[in-house]
């Protein structure tokens, strides 16, 4: 098939999507379309990637200096962003109270300027973090903050997801690469990288299937039958992208959190919360084991993988090496510049940019305080996620799903609050407390998992009752 007859069909595809997925009009703010427009540019190309300017970097001072499209890219959004949050101070304002301890890693970053060797650039590097919680604020802000998240995952999926599929098949100049030294082809889609494909797929295969679920569990939902459809559309591309490319943390991670997923919707598990505790321990256990421990080195093999996992920990040596400071770290995102930087490089002939490890990652620059403070905000963002699930809130297995691929992910890549990294900003959203009413009352007023709705017409009516009466 001509590749314009193709772009034509994958346009109709995409017209389609969002036409089986159309239904009740939601009044969220145009204010949406800002995360919207910052997430497509993190979940595939930098605007200096898709412009050619200045990239791929080839020397150390190209890394420090950075693009200048890139910049003035983020800083325009980030500026839109401000200002809409500006507008909506109230509720910021009860969303930052109730999220201390993301604030207080946020602000930890911000102080270790002080002895970073290159305060100037970590302050910038600080600014762009700053914009992936400001895009979350956005969205969770929104008067509306389920139809919001719903609409940007929709918008997103959508589009880069069928784009992926095209670009490979049909514009491989875009969409392919060639490894340096085997010469195979190496599957990037949208993005500019296999892993990031893959970390692309994982997400938005994840919220296609927790919307799947959701659509087949309630019966009375309009649309229900075209939102099954569109979901499953992108779970098979999603399904198709996988079997191409070889990013096998992202499939696993996509196997174990649609386990979860199925796991958290079914009647035996809603009732029993511990068993979600003991899935989670479980599954964390064994991917430690297999990866760190050298238990069962043939499941290792059997994934394409070595007992280095590609090299990875040879890299986890060096970079052990290099820490002068334990305690304290390098300084935000200033680990990975100048002198150090040259070295690595010099090292390794594939030119390492991350730790490939989240929390090695958060110790080489933030040090065993920010290791501390990361473990604060995992135990509650834990907590937040399990809440949301055990209080009825629709996003409440998918938050759970996103928390465990921030744990299970971070294993091999590093994603924990670093820029431009999808499942960091997924994580994000899980993570974020959004402060309702009490739950006593939330659990009165929210429909069961399974219970009619008629009756749950009846249980509104009789609280309704007994507030006026009281």
């Amino acid at each position: 098939m001509p590749a314009a007859i193709a772009a034509s069909f994958c346009a109709i595809l995409i017209g389609g999507l969002f036409w089986l997925d159309r239904g009740e009009k939601a009044k969220i703010s145009m204010a949406n379309w800002i995360p919207v427009v910052w997430l497509c540019i993190v979940c595939s190309r930098s605007m200096g990637q898709w412009l050619n300017i200045g990239l791929p970097y080839e020397s150390v001072d190209q890394v420090m200096d950075g693009s200048p499209v890139d910049r003035m890219v983020y800083t325009c959004l980030l500026a839109i962003g401000l200002v809409v949050l500006l507008h909506r101070t109230r509720q910021v304002g009860k969303l930052l109270q109730a999220n201390v301890p993301i604030l207080l890693f946020f602000l930890y970053c911000a102080l270790s300027f002080l002895w970073s060797d290159f305060p100037a650039l970590a302050f910038k590097r600080w600014i762009k973090a700053l914009g992936d919680l400001a895009m979350v604020l956005v969205v969770l802000t929104d008067h509306d903050p389920l139809a919001a998240f719903k609409r940007v995952l929709a918008r997103l999926a959508y589009v880069l997801i069928p784009l992926s599929v095209l670009f490979i098949k049909y514009f491989p100049n875009i969409g392919m690469s060639y490894n340096f030294w085997t010469g195979s082809p190496v599957y990037t889609g949208v993005t500019s990288n296999k892993n990031t494909l893959g970390a692309i797929c994982l997400c938005f295969g994840l919220a296609a299937l927790w919307r799947f679920v959701t659509a087949y569990k309630n019966k009375e939902l309009n649309g229900r039958t075209r939102q099954l459809i569109a979901s499953a559309i992108v779970l098979v591309m999603v399904l198709r992208l996988f079997q191409l490319m070889n990013s096998m943390t992202s499939f696993l991670c996509f196997l174990m959190a649609s386990f979860l997923i199925l796991a958290t919707n079914t009647r035996t598990v809603s009732r029993m919360p511990v068993v979600v505790h003991l899935q989670m321990v479980a599954i964390l256990t064994v991917s430690v084991s297999v990866l760190f421990l050298g238990f069962s080195p043939g499941v290792l093999r059997a994934i394409g993988r070595n007992p280095t996992l590609t090299d990875r920990t040879d890299l986890w040596a060096q970079l052990l090496k290099m820490v002068r400071n334990p305690f304290l770290g390098t300084g935000f995102e200033s680990f990975w510049l100048g002198p150090r930087l040259e070295e690595l490089w010099r090292v390794n002939t594939w030119r390492p940019n991350q730790a490939h490890n989240g929390y090695l990652e958060v110790y080489l620059n933030l040090g065993w305080v920010g290791i501390a403070l990361l473990m604060v905000v995992l135990v509650a963002g834990y907590r937040t996620a399990l809440r949301a699930w055990r209080n009825n809130d629709p996003t409440g297995s998918l938050r759970l799903a996103y928390f465990f691929v921030g744990l299970v992910f971070n294993f091999t890549e590093a994603a924990f609050f670093r820029m431009q990294a999808a499942e960091w900003l997924f994580f994000l959203f899980a993570i974020v407390c959004v402060p309702t009413v009490s739950y006593s009352t939330t659990r009165l007023l929210a429909p069961s998992r399974y219970e009619p709705q008629s009756r749950v017409a009846r249980q509104r009516s009789r609280f309704t009752e007994e507030v006026v009466r009281n």
